[in-house]
Parts: structure tokens; C-alpha cells; sequence
């Protein structure tokens, strides 16, 4: 039986048809080679010029020629974070919407892989759902980029243009938290942030509302590193981080705050 393969023609998805119709689609100078294609086993959308299996094609007279894929982009295809090597029941998945929908990004979180995929089949996130996970991701990235999104969620990645990607990857501020009294050391995502607090996502907070900490924000960008103290405003639901308020800023953890802010909403 013959494979069944997707394409996006003019921004829309088109399929399923059999190889013999791409062949005809390229032939007709109606696919380019930087067009998108898909068939199920594939990773994400890869360009036409990129699958090695339709290029024998590419030899008839009246087919364009493809040129090989880099060995470079080939490489970061097998790279790509599965989700199923997560424990699918431990709390280490941070979401962040708005993007997928056009509006400005609220993170979200932790969440198990086992959640993350209740909220999808709910239709609550999709594949430009912007995900990530402590201590194996730098940045945030689309769910479509998951190596393992088909056989995740059942379902074709959409395709992610590189305009998005360049307008919406960006690293999280990353925060280590020191609560009185407790000598461990917790970590959490940074949300909602002003020159008067933020939020803190982060599991297994052990504090409570009126609990004096400090705070040590440490993006891999240096220009946003700040350490403040303060005083814990209220829990969020479902004990997945708190409300900070700060006490009165030093100068520069202000003018990082400041910055951080103007930069991110250049972006929006």
C-alpha cells in the first residue's frame, strides 16, 4: 500500500496523497523544493529538498533537481527532546500559550508528560504550544519540535515558520529560590514580572503566604541577572509556585527588570 504523504501548499495542508502525486505537484513547478511535506514516522515537516527518498525522482527529465539536504540540519532532527523519555507521572513540563493563539505568552506549570497530553487531546495546547523542561532544555520550543510529537499526541505536528521561531524562542528566566529556615535550594520559571514582583512557578514550594525569601534570577543572558528579597504574597493553585513581592529593589537589579521588560514587549 502505498505511504500516504501531506503538503502545504499557499499556507494550507493538503493530503493525503501517494508519491506519484508530489512527483507530479514538483514536476509542475507547484511544489518548490523549500515547501513543506509529511507522512507518518517523520519527526515534524521537513522541506522537500530535505527528503532524501524523493530526490531519485528528481531525475527525470521533467522533475527540478533537489539539492542534498546539510549534514548539519540532518543532525538536529535526531536531537530533538522526546517527550517519552520523560517520567511520564514527575512534574517537569512548563507550558507557555498565547503564542499558539495569537496573543501575548503566559507560562504555565510544571505539569507531568501524562497531563501535557490530556490538556492536548482537550484541545488546551496544540503543536505551537511552547514547552519546556528544567534542566535538559536552554530554551523554549514548539510542541511540533518533539521527535517523538506523532507518536505523542496521535497527530501531525503543524508547521512552524522560521519567522515565528525567531520571534518567539527565547530562554526562560530561571530563578533559584532560598526560603528561611530551609536550607534547599528550589528552582522555578519567572512570569508575570514588574519592578514590584512576579510569579514563580516551581513544585513542592514548602513555603506559605507571609514567608519572607530571596531570589536569585539567573538567565544564561546575563544582562537580566538579578537577586532580590521579599515576601511571599499568596500560593497559586494547585501548589504550583507562589506570588513574590519584592522589597525595595538595589539599582541594578532594577535596571535588569527594567530592561527585561522593555525587551520582551518589543518582541510582542
Amino acid at each position: 500500500m502505498s505511504e500516504s504523504w501531506y503538503y502545504v501548499l499557499k499556507g494550507q495542508r493538503q493530503g493525503p496523497v501517494d508519491a506519484s502525486a508530489i512527483a507530479s505537484l514538483v514536476s509542475s513547478q507547484q511544489l518548490r523544493p523549500d515547501d513543506y511535506i509529511w507522512k507518518k514516522g517523520f519527526d515534524n515537516w521537513r522541506k522537500l529538498k530535505d527528503v532524501e527518498e524523493l530526490q531519485s525522482q528528481s531525475s527525470a527529465p521533467s522533475m527540478p533537481s533537489i539539492p542534498q539536504p546539510p549534514v548539519k540540519q540532518a543532525a538536529t532532527h535526531s536531537n530533538k527532546l522526546r517527550m517519552g523519555s520523560l517520567d511520564p507521572e514527575e512534574k517537569s513540563v512548563y507550558v507557555r500559550i498565547g503564542v499558539d493563539r495569537g496573543g501575548s505568552p503566559a507560562e504555565y506549570g510544571p505539569y507531568t508528560p501524562l497531563l501535557v497530553k490530556k490538556l492536548y487531546e482537550e484541545n488546551r495546547v496544540n503543536g505551537r504550544t511552547q514547552f519546556f523542561v528544567r534542566e535538559k532544555m536552554q530554551e523554549w520550543m514548539f510542541l511540533a519540535d518533539l521527535a517523538d510529537f506523532e507518536e505523542v499526541f496521535h497527530d501531525m505536528p503543524p508547521v512552524i515558520q522560521e519567522t515565528e521561531r525567531r520571534r518567539w524562542i527565547r530562554k526562560p528566566l530561571l530563578a533559584r529560590l532560598f526560603v528561611q529556615n530551609h536550607k534547599k535550594v528550589f528552582e522555578g520559571i519567572c512570569r508575570d514580572i514588574s519592578v514590584g514582583g512576579m510569579q514563580v512557578l516551581t513544585d513542592t514550594f514548602p513555603g506559605k503566604a507571609g514567608d519572607k525569601i530571596s531570589i536569585n534570577v539567573h538567565p544564561d543572558n546575563t544582562e537580566y541577572h538579578f537577586t532580590a528579597a521579599g515576601t511571599v504574597v499568596r500560593l497559586l493553585e494547585g501548589n504550583q509556585g507562589f506570588s513574590f513581592r519584592f522589597d525595595p529593589l538595589q539599582n541594578d537589579a532594577q535596571r535588569a527588570i527594567e530592561k527585561y521588560i522593555k525587551d520582551v514587549d518589543a518582541t510582542l
